[in-house]
């Protein structure tokens, strides 16, 4: 059974994260933030990929992703990523890792669930006290949904997003929420329900429970308590 995301399958959406080795920060001024938005239009022009949102952070980055065809997350990634490498090393006169390892993905069931990551994804910006809205904060696909010009590489994706939208992602996400998504990133599982992820794990491309398998429990951190974690 596959179980990492060299095994990406085509047609299932993807929460991929990744951070600065260390937990150190990778993004040190505009001009990074900007150089790394580049490169993912320019690996979408290399490989088309439909990016459903993105949010930049000092120390790490979310992106959500729903490839065409088997295999693209991978080679979409590691182009990104290593031209990204490649661009940092050359600007800071640096050498070593950049990045704590591989990227991480995570297969998405494509309801509700969806919609909670690319929430989460998008006001992350608010978890961290960054930015007092999360439209503010320029390097996140928030923002740029709100330009007179969307690059064509961001894609609304297969589930319609509520009409008031960016009130939407204004709200805080509810405990369990916060517990589920947490609970997929630092096991590496599925966002889905116990009945989704056990159908699809085999071939969506992670192995493991769903993360929505066990119930959050009724009490927990409060959400900004996640950006601790680094995510």
């Amino acid at each position: 059974m596959p179980r990492t995301a060299r095994a990406s399958r085509g047609g299932y959406c993807y929460h991929v994260i990744n951070r600065g080795n260390g937990r150190a920060e990778v993004f040190h001024k505009d001009a990074d933030y900007q150089a790394f938005v580049k490169l993912i239009g320019d690996a979408c022009q290399r490989l088309p990929m439909r990016v459903l949102a993105y949010c930049l952070m000092p120390n790490h980055f979310h992106i959500a992703l729903w490839p065409h065809k088997d295999g693209d997350l991978s080679r979409w990634m590691q182009w990104l990523l290593t031209a990204h490498v490649r661009r940092y090393h050359k600007h800071y006169a640096s050498s070593g890792h950049v990045w704590q390892g591989r990227f991480k993905a995570f297969p998405i069931e494509e309801d509700e669930h969806l919609l909670t990551v690319l929430r989460y994804i998008e006001r992350n910006p608010l978890r961290a006290e960054l930015a007092r809205r999360a439209e503010k904060w320029a390097w996140s696909s928030l923002a740029v949904w709100q330009a007179d010009q969307v690059p064509p590489y961001l894609h609304a994706g297969p589930v319609p997003r509520p009409a008031h939208w960016l009130e939407h992602v204004h709200q805080p996400l509810t405990e369990a929420e916060l517990e589920r998504v947490r609970r997929s990133v630092n096991r590496g599982t599925p966002y889905g329900s116990a009945a989704w992820g056990g159908a699809n794990r085999a071939t969506s491309g992670v192995g493991g429970q769903s993360a929505a398998a066990r119930p959050a429990p009724e009490s927990g951190k409060v959400e900004r308590s996640l950006f601790g974690l680094g995510w």
